[in-house]
């Protein structure tokens, strides 16, 4: 089965708890807090670096900052996030792909 992660990364806002923004994104995985980490296309390599410090799944958005800024329906960029709890969405499906 495939997720759509842009469909799953929606209902995952509405639903379940997501941490927004590199910094926030850092202290989900400093405090275990964090089950998976979306990563823009064009996210700096120093945050690449510092996330993959962490044992998380990843997954690489495909598409920019900006993109998944919309997509969450923020006015900013964004170039990582955090889920913490997946609520009724079915992103966690998406690592396995």
């Amino acid at each position: 089965m495939k997720v759509e992660i842009k469909k799953a990364l929606k209902k995952a806002l509405k639903t379940g708890t997501v941490h927004l923004g590199s910094k926030r994104t850092i202290k989900s995985l400093e405090n275990n807090e964090a089950k998976l980490v979306l990563l823009a296309v064009n996210c700096p390599e120093n945050l690449k670096a510092e996330v993959n410090k962490f044992d998380v799944p990843l997954i690489e958005f495909d598409g920019t900052n900006v993109d998944l800024g919309a997509i969450c329906g923020k006015p900013f960029s964004i170039a990582s996030l955090a889920i913490i709890e997946p609520g009724e969405s079915d992103i966690m499906n998406a690592i396995e792909n």
